[in-house]
Parts: C-alpha cells; structure tokens; sequence
C-alpha cells in the first residue's frame, strides 16, 4: 500500500482500539495506543507497538483531551491519527486540529463531518442529492410559534429531534398541537444539555418503522455499498440487534435503497467508511434518509461478515492516498450475519443501566 501512514495513532480504547490493532497489523503499520491511566495494561495497550498515556481515567482528562492528544502525536512521531467511533470520531474540531500538525486524520474532511453532523443539513444535502427524507420542517426551528406553522404542512404525529442529536437523545413525541407546545420546549432543553445545541426540527412520525442502515466506503471520487443491516430491534433508543442484510427488503428495493446511499455519498467526495441511517416504512415500502454517521460504528463487522471487506483496513487504505480497491460489482452478499449487544440492567431502577458495584 501507498506508505502515507508510517506510524498510526489509536485516539481510543476498548474494542474498537483493538479492531484497529489487528487492520494496522495486517497492513504493515506500527501502532500507537494513546490511553488513559486505567488503560495501560488493557489488551490494545499490550498490542499496540507502542503505549502513550494521555492522562487519568476521565475521559475530558484523557480521549476527549485535544491538547493532550495532539502531545502524544509529536512525541511518538505517529503521522496518522484512527478515532475510531465514540469520544471525538465526528469532532470536526479534532479532525481540524489534526490536519494542522501536519498529520493524517482517517475519516473525512472536518467539512464533511459538520455538514453531516447537523442532523437539519444533512437533509438538506440528501434533498440535493436526490435521496428521500422523512417529510418535516424545512430547517432548523427555535420557538414554538416556528414549529406550529411548521406541523401545519409536517402534520401530526410528528416528532420533535434534536439537529445536533445522536443516541435518541432530544426526540419527543408530539400527537397533536397541544403536545408540541408542550415538548417544544422541552426537547430543546434536553438538546442543549446534552449537545450544546438546542436547535430541533421535526419529522413526520412513521409509526411501522424499521430502522435500515446502509454501509459505504468512499475514496473522495467514488462510493461502494456493502450492503445494508437493519438495527429496528432497540432499546430505549440504543441498537441491540443488528442483522445483515435487513430480512424484509426486495432486490429491487434493496438495489434502489443503496443506489441512494452510494449517490449521496459520491455527492459529499466523501472519504473512508460512514453509514447512512433510514427509515423504512413497512405499510408503505418506502424508505427515507434520516442521517449519516461519518465514523465506523459498532455494528461494522456484520457488514465485513457478510462481504469478506474489512473496512477498517480499506479506511486505512483510503486515508493512505489509496484510491478504492474495488467497484460495486466486485462485492458479493454471501450469508447473513447477527450482532447482539447484552445490557446490565437494573430491575429495582426501571430497568436503568446497571451501576457499578462491590462486595463488602
């Protein structure tokens, strides 16, 4: 492969530090784990060539420390810098910062990850691209008055989301104009508690849903699809089960459904692995844009299991200068795959995350 990246930096820990281990591995690239206190001894730490420690075990003082992130790429001489997905993977900020050292950020261009983080843009982009959107507001809303006239053309139910929103994090419900005057308010201060953003829009309620998810893989020219994985099966808004490809799509609706993906994403110049979320309707067989994650994401390997690609060598590839290795008629579906997340949950709390806990 082209040698652009000749040492990479892991800005994470856990799963996905490892995951990244192994590609680097593969690929001939010495690695460097760039962890906290409570991770020196952690299994990326002993199989990466080398070790950093950013700082202690809280994440502002550790991964989500810029400065000191920045430090260990200077002092480990590392050239390229892997997020992986969490912490600041769709920090355009970071990306930024990264770029200004002189080193190689492998995901896409901090322009590509703010236009696509603001969730109100991104349908924007996707209306220009041709793909269809949940019907909703035209743009961001910041007052009650803006979202009634809005809910007059969305029509209830309508959901309240959060434009700067990730992990269900600021969605209300709203069945009539009552409830929106309501939630409006409320939605937007869950948004600004939780993104620094209290910008909200609505979309229409799509009450038989699935939740479909396509993957893609561009080189900044061109995009492939490894096909779709449908995550309809949650809890409290966070994916459980995973499965490709999704079991209720036709091969003309799955054809039509990635074609979508795949122009969207060509439409961006979009560079390395990212994921475009829709919503299929199941009484209608439409389906609808709602978001991208310009990041790998926890979920990637069914979609590795189910082509024979590993996307996180073919990110590294990319952000090495590489163009793609491969056109859409070389990815084959072969089988299916299943990923399930298990939950610690706390039936005396309402079934809340589990706590920590210790013996005495």
């Amino acid at each position: 492969m082209t040698q652009a990246i000749h040492k990479l930096l892991i800005a994470n820990r856990g799963e996905i530090a490892v995951r990244i281990i192994r590609a680097a591995k593969a690929l001939g690239i010495p690695t460097v784990a760039a962890c906290s206190e409570a991770d020196v001894d952690s299994q990326a730490a002993r199989m990466a060539d080398e070790v950093h420690v950013l700082g202690p075990a809280r994440a502002d003082k550790s991964y989500l420390n810029v400065e000191a992130l920045l430090c260990a790429l200077k002092a480990t001489g590392a050239n390229a810098v892997h997020p992986g997905y969490g912490f600041l993977s769709e920090n355009a900020d970071f990306a930024e910062a990264v770029l200004a050292a002189g080193a190689i950020f492998v995901g896409p261009s901090p322009q590509t990850i703010r236009r696509m983080g603001d969730k109100a843009e991104a349908r924007r982009t996707a209306q220009e691209a041709g793909v269809p959107v949940v019907p909703g507001s035209p743009g961001e809303l910041f007052d009650v008055e803006s979202a009634l006239k809005a809910a007059e053309s969305v029509g209830f139910p309508l959901l309240i989301k959060a434009s700067a929103g990730g992990g269900g994090r600021g969605i209300r419900l709203a069945e009539n104009a009552l409830q929106l005057t309501e939630e409006f308010p409320r939605s937007q201060r869950e948004a600004q508690a939780a993104f620094g953003n209290g910008a909200v829009y609505l979309e229409r309620f799509i009450s038989k849903a699935r939740h479909i998810e396509v993957q893609v893989l561009g080189d900044g020219q061109h995009a492939v699809h490894l096909f779709e994985r449908e995550c309809s099966l949650q809890r409290r808004r966070q994916k459980i089960f995973e499965e490709a490809p999704s079991p209720v799509l036709s091969q003309q609706q799955r054809e039509t459904l990635c074609a979508s993906a795949v122009r969207l994403t060509e439409s961006l110049g979009y560079k390395g692995a990212g994921t475009l979320e829709y919503l299929y309707d199941d009484v209608t067989g439409e389906f609808f844009f709602i978001e991208m994650n310009t990041r790998i994401q926890v979920e990637h390997p069914v979609s590795e299991l189910i082509t024979g690609i590993d996307l996180v060598q073919a990110m590294l590839r990319i952000a090495g200068g590489e163009p793609l290795g491969f056109k859409q008629r070389d990815i084959q579906l072969n089988g299916a795959a299943l990923q399930m997340r298990l939950n610690a949950e706390d039936p005396a709390r309402d079934f809340s995350p589990a706590q920590a806990w210790s013996r005495n």
